[in-house]
């Protein structure tokens, strides 16, 4: 295939490695140096171009799929901090009638520990002796807390139906890749289930596979739904 990323930052760059070692091309790589006012999404940019990934910056997601959708171009998406419209990103992915890939984070093992935690919320949800704590952290550079992947699983808790409250608590500190945990406690005892990523390498090569399964594909998908 051939890619364009959207948001050369560090996870654009590991991104790049983990295609070029399957076989594809990186034939373009926008940032906030070239792409600061969307000039570089054109047609004659994107010619011969399969598929986006966008890690880019919450406040140009939308835009950028707006515009790259428009270009008949295939996505797939990782910034997070735009999720209050993705009813409007369904609605552009249909009109324009491309693939999208959506996913918080695109570690196979997140997406598993996403249905783990939301089968647990799902037993205890009827158990109103348990009160719960979602918490995170990440490395400083990391600019939205609580992060995407943490709102995600709140979510998922919720739509397995614990509709109490769960507690919600985000740091930030050096360089760590990310730890997500989700706790019920009662008088009784202490239920945790937490995630710790070694590396930013499962997310790089989440999307890149993202983009191999989206290829000649349309309509809006999300990541866990894709690999399980």
């Amino acid at each position: 295939m051939k890619i364009a990323i959207v948001g050369y930052g560090k996870m654009g760059r590991m991104i790049e490695r983990f295609a070029v070692e399957r076989g594809h091309e990186i034939a373009l790589k926008l940032d906030e140096f070239n792409n600061a006012n969307f000039e570089s999404i054109s047609a004659a940019k994107f010619a011969g171009v399969d598929v986006a990934i966008d890690f880019s910056i919450p406040a140009a997601a939308v835009k950028n799929i707006e515009k790259i959708a428009a270009l008949g171009v295939s996505l797939v998406v990782g910034t997070t901090g735009w999720t209050e419209q993705t009813a409007h990103v369904r609605d552009v992915v249909e009109k324009n009638k491309i693939g999208l890939v959506w996913s918080p984070n695109y570690s196979v093992g997140v997406n598993a520990f996403f249905r783990i935690v939301a089968e647990a919320a799902k037993l205890l949800s009827g158990a109103p002796e348990y009160e719960a704590w979602a918490w995170e952290i990440h490395h400083s550079a990391k600019k939205d807390a609580p992060s995407g992947t943490l709102l995600k699983i709140v979510d998922e808790m919720r739509k397995a139906g614990y509709d109490r409250r769960v507690d919600v608590g985000s740091n930030r500190a050096g360089t760590i890749a990310g730890t997500h945990e989700i706790g019920f406690d009662s008088a009784a005892d202490t239920i945790t289930l937490r995630h710790t990523a070694r590396s930013r390498e499962g997310f790089a090569m989440g999307a890149v596979k993202a983009a191999e399964w989206v290829l000649g594909k349309t309509g809006f998908h999300e990541f866990g739904d894709i690999i399980f």
